[in-house]
């Protein structure tokens, strides 16, 4: 991984480094994030794989109650964490349809820039910095 390379969980990818001047969601900018989504995308599907060779291969039936049981939780955390992960997917692929669209990029609620940065860190995301934070804010005192 090169030092100026973004981890973003099981990728590694380099960051896009715009040009001055250069417009924003153009044709390389949405390549780099389609391959970023694509590379995340194919890197989940692998683990769903792990995971149904995983829950196949190692599914004993232990005699002893404890042991069931701590199986049984561990087989249920994985599913939960593999249960996001579908979720995750299906993010990207509309987010890949976005690309296909030319919405990428592009918040849904005041169609303002998202950002390159912003879209580095999280490339499902759908909404700005400002109105994720009024969001979050609003979420918060409806349940509060």
């Amino acid at each position: 991984m090169a030092a100026d390379s973004i981890n973003f969980g099981p990728i590694d990818f380099e960051p896009y480094e715009p040009m001055e001047g250069e417009e924003y969601m153009n044709a390389d900018q949405l390549k780099h994030f389609r391959d970023v989504l694509q590379k995340l995308k194919v890197q989940l599907m692998e683990e769903v794989d792990r995971t149904k060779s995983h829950l196949s291969d190692d599914a004993e039936n232990y005699a002893d109650p404890v042991d069931r049981a701590a199986q049984e939780g561990d087989f249920s955390f994985e599913l939960r964490t593999r249960d996001r992960e579908r979720r995750l997917i299906k993010k990207i692929d509309e987010a890949v349809d976005r690309i296909d669209h030319k919405e990428y990029g592009y918040c849904e609620e005041c169609d303002a820039d998202i950002g390159i940065r912003r879209l580095e860190a999280r490339p499902t995301a759908t909404l700005c910095i400002d109105c994720k934070t009024f969001a979050e804010i609003k979420e918060k005192q409806l349940k509060g």
